[in-house]
């Protein structure tokens, strides 16, 4: 083997195979595509709100893709779907929220449909008539996120964000109260009642009220409220008085408050501060008495019209109030007697002497004591008073009676007892009693026959002088003077008889006589100074006599009219003509 080379062996030429791309450029297409549509998921949902479900009783008006959910007037989500919940008893309707409503979303936020409402309060929800049923939305306080709520079936009274306070009251009685009713600061409606609940106790009210700004700084520390629902209608020295704050405060009831001019300055009371509800504005700007007695009376008479609460006035001012009315059973005898308790304030009294001097104590117990003590000697007796007649309604008077027989205050009793006096109602009744009992003792048969035996005796007299003076003789003259002695005596017994009846003479009677008397008296000068000449048919005498003979039997018609009078009404005697 030669080791030269063959100049004519060139070398082999090989074929090397091209390398290929394994990533295609038609590919840039898709995968551009899946990352704009994820980055369009992406955005998608972190620009998607919370989806909430809110359950209500009724959904009128709720309709899935066509009811919005609005906060302040402005859409914030919509109603996706609203179907039945798993017992058919409740609607559950889901709601999209917008992302940019996310934060009003928390568990203590409140919804309701916003449907057309018309209340003696007011009218809301209107623009609904046109725009259709919503959904509202108050947000909450709370910074925990939820998804699940209840929904209101009325719309709240007041909502989050509204300037103005929140305030407590407490009331013995709700009276004509409800959501929505007026608040009043010198009859200006300044708010309204949101909320009302029975309190712990059962036995009381707690009633929420919200004040509108600018007006909560008027409600301070010292601040009264009292209902103002109904007319206050009252009569006193002016005449009649008429009151109400409003005319829909008398349909719906109402609140009305104000701060007493003599309180001190003070800040504005904080918000949900308590105060307590009067029944009324004289109620509630009573003063406050620290100072306080109980006294039981016990009195012989009636006390129909006497109710708690009725004043304890002493010379006109009141100084307490009646507190118990009731019977008290002696258990020795078994009787019974009215037992009237009363809570009188003696620094109402003695105010006075506190007043002289700011560094004076408040009198002690037994300075009261010493001081009820001296004034019941002087004659303070309680008493009962009658302070309407068209009522009847009676109070607890304390007077003095200077000739009262001596009393002394029972300090060992419990409450002590004051004495008393008879009311002035009694004091008739025992006056009336006083005057029938005598009526019945009158012997008025009597008297009737004794005035128609008197009658009698006149009307013969009468007739005796109506001949005597048809007569044309010498005899008239002394017939008549028989006559007219037969009437004078006859007027002394009629006189005589009347006197009987307890030393009186009946108004009318006496008159009557008086006339008698005087018509005789006229005929008896007539005879005196009479002569020959009275005996002619014309002489002025004879004429005379005539007329005081009319005048007579005119006074003895009316003796038969009043005595005809009095058989029919004897107790006229006493009380007079009807």
């Amino acid at each position: 083997m030669s080791d030269k080379t063959d100049p004519m062996d060139f070398p082999q030429a090989v074929a090397v195979r091209k390398k290929r791309m394994r990533f295609s450029v038609v590919w840039i297409i898709p995968l551009v595509a899946a990352a704009v549509a994820l980055g369009i998921a992406v955005q998608s949902y972190l620009s998607k709100g919370p989806t909430i479900t809110i359950v209500f009783k009724e959904a009128e008006g709720l309709e899935a893709g066509k009811t919005y959910v609005k906060y302040k007037d402005i859409h914030v989500g919509q109603v996706s779907a609203v179907k039945l919940s798993d017992d058919f008893s409740k609607i559950l309707v889901t709601a999209k929220i917008d992302k940019s409503a996310e934060n009003l979303i928390v568990e203590d936020s409140k919804f309701w449909v916003m449907r057309p409402q018309v209340t003696l309060s007011g009218i809301s929800g209107i623009g609904t008539i046109l725009s259709g049923n919503y959904i509202g939305i108050d947000p909450g306080k709370s910074k925990t996120k939820s998804k699940h709520f209840t929904g209101l079936e009325v719309p709240p009274p007041i909502t989050s964000g509204q300037p103005g306070r929140e305030f407590l009251l407490r009331a013995d009685d709700l009276g004509s109260l409800g959501i929505g009713a007026p608040l009043y600061y010198r009859r200006l409606n300044v708010g309204q009642v949101i909320a009302y609940d029975l309190g712990k106790d059962g036995k009381s009210f707690e009633i929420k009220i919200f004040v509108h700004a600018p007006y909560d700084q008027f409600v301070l520390p010292d601040t009264r409220f009292w209902q103002a629902s109904g007319i206050d209608v009252s009569m006193g020295a002016e005449g009649l008085t008429v009151k109400t704050q409003s005319v829909l405060s008398v349909l719906v009831g109402g609140i009305a408050f104000e701060t007493p001019a003599d309180a001190a300055p003070s800040e504005p009371a904080p918000a949900n501060a308590a105060f307590t509800l009067h029944g009324d504005r004289k109620a509630a700007f009573a003063k406050i008495e620290t100072v306080s007695s109980r006294f039981v009376c016990f009195f012989n008479e009636s006390i129909r019209g006497l109710s708690v609460g009725a004043p304890v006035t002493i010379l006109g001012i009141p100084v307490g109030e009646v507190v118990y009315s009731g019977l008290d059973l002696n258990p020795a005898t078994f009787g019974l007697r009215p037992r009237v308790e009363i809570m009188a304030y003696p620094m109402r009294i003695m105010a006075q002497q506190t007043r002289d001097a700011a560094s004076r104590k408040l009198p002690t117990a037994q300075e009261r004591r010493n001081v009820i003590d001296r004034m019941v000697e002087r004659g303070l007796r309680a008493q009962l008073q009658t302070g309407s007649l068209i009522s009847g309604q009676l109070f607890v008077a304390l007077g003095y009676f200077p000739d009262a027989p001596k009393a002394r205050v029972n300090w060992s009793h419990d409450p002590p007892e004051l004495p008393v006096m008879p009311g002035g109602l009694g004091r008739y009744e025992e006056k009336i009693l006083a005057i029938l009992t005598k009526l019945e003792e009158m012997p008025l048969e009597e008297i009737s026959r004794d005035l128609r035996k008197v009658l009698g005796t006149l009307d013969q007299g009468l007739q005796d002088v109506n001949r005597m003076v048809n007569r044309v003789d010498g005899e008239i003259v002394p017939d008549v003077k028989k006559t007219l002695g037969t009437l004078d005596r006859t007027l002394e017994d009629a006189d005589k008889m009347l006197i009987r009846v307890d030393g009186e003479i009946v108004p009318g009677v006496k008159k009557m006589l008086e006339d008698l008397q005087g018509a005789v008296a006229a005929a008896q000068r007539v005879l005196a100074n009479t002569d020959s000449a009275l005996l002619g048919p014309d002489a002025p005498a004879q004429q005379e006599l005539r007329d005081a003979l009319q005048e007579i039997a005119r006074a003895a018609r009316g003796m038969r009219v009043l005595t005809d009078y009095l058989e029919r009404n004897p107790e006229a005697l006493i009380r007079g003509k009807n």
